[in-house]
């Protein structure tokens, strides 16, 4: 029998001082073969989150250095990150008095 992959492992969260919505940082490993650090939490201002991939600066032009190309994938990365960073919210040692 062969043995499942699983698509999104070891998230990893880091709060940030909340600053213009940011409030974490996040890194991910993906068909453990990819890992994926430095993406960025954001609150939406109408509620909710998204993820910010990382970006490279060449001359005047933004590239992007990695995001997902499908909805899919996407939304499954989102769902990952969010149920941890959840979880480590919950966890006094981050809870926002500390910042």
């Amino acid at each position: 029998m062969s043995k499942e992959r699983e698509i999104i492992t070891e998230v990893q969260i880091y709060p940030v001082k909340p600053h213009n919505g940011l409030i974490a940082f996040t890194s991910f490993v993906l068909f453990e073969s990819l890992y994926c650090s430095c993406v960025a939490i954001f609150t939406r201002p109408q509620g909710g989150y998204r993820l910010v991939y990382p970006t490279k600066r060449s001359g005047k032009k933004d590239m992007d250095v990695f995001h997902p190309i499908g909805s899919e994938l996407g939304k499954q990365i989102e769902q990952a990150v969010l149920v941890k960073y959840h979880e480590v919210i919950q966890n006094d040692r981050y809870s926002m008095s500390h910042f």
